[in-house]
């Protein structure tokens, strides 16, 4: 089987710039920040798409804006995707809307959306994560197999699923998990693949680590043989989501 192509997805959530700017006005960003994030990213130097799979993930306001500005060889990605045609659902975004954007979709424990999102040929990156009294309990597996049990009740192929261990006690703390602990829960949600879906999905379908990611500790990181690439979160709004990339010649250097 080829091996997995690591995988780096930066989820802008709200945007803000101020670590990628001097000067910046507003909490949430406007159209501009957006450009000049769209801006580093195009002129970076990165690996080819053979060795990484790259996909931002601007809120849903800028979704058009940067699907018509980034280049290519990037995707553009949803943060999020109601499980119904449409209707009187505040706030929440139809999957056609999304399909006419080509996005794939972020979630968070939601098994339906998930498979909903497949259903409507959407792809999905699926985030699992334990909070920090489950890690000191000693339950971690515990409650991230359970999760991964709830999406694979839902839905009978992976091809199109990233799955994303997020642990929520690293998720804009500054914390992150040791590459030893990311290793460790991504050994053992490998193991609960292989033995409750397939030894095939297993092999396949890539675990991606998410939770105080920057350029710093990627490199690390994605030695790990079980790390098959990572979603940022802050770091992907600063010039440093370049360096976070370029961790995958780490994993293309020891195939």
């Amino acid at each position: 089987m080829a091996p997995r192509k690591f995988f780096v997805g930066g989820n802008w959530k709200c945007v803000n710039t101020r670590p990628l700017q001097s000067r910046f006005e507003s909490d949430n960003g406007t159209g501009e920040d957006v450009k000049k994030i769209v801006t580093v990213l195009n002129e970076a130097e990165v690996p080819s798409e053979d060795v990484v799979e790259v996909v931002v993930s601007p809120p849903y306001v800028f979704l058009a804006q940067v699907k018509g500005l980034l280049r290519l060889d990037f995707a553009v990605a949803a943060q999020n995707c109601w499980v119904r045609k449409g209707g009187a659902f505040t706030g929440e975004i139809r999957r056609l809307l999304l399909r006419q954007n080509h996005c794939v979709v972020i979630f968070e424990f939601v098994a339906d959306k998930v498979a909903y999102a497949l259903s409507q040929g959407l792809k999905a990156i699926a985030c699992i994560g334990e909070t920090l009294e489950q890690r000191e309990s000693g339950t971690t597996m515990d409650v991230v197999a359970a999760q991964t049990k709830a999406i694979a009740e839902k839905i009978s192929d992976w091809t199109n699923v990233v799955l994303a261990y997020e642990p929520v006690w690293a998720i804009g703390t500054g914390k992150v998990a040791t590459p030893a602990q990311a290793q460790e829960v991504h050994d053992g949600l490998r193991k609960w693949l292989h033995s409750n879906v397939s030894p095939a999905v297993a092999e396949s379908t890539r675990i991606i680590y998410g939770g105080s990611v920057n350029g710093a500790n990627s490199k690390e990181l994605a030695a790990q043989p079980d790390v098959d690439g990572f979603l940022v979160g802050g770091a992907s709004l600063k010039p440093e989501f370049v360096d976070i990339i370029k961790a995958a010649t780490v994993k293309s250097s020891s195939a």
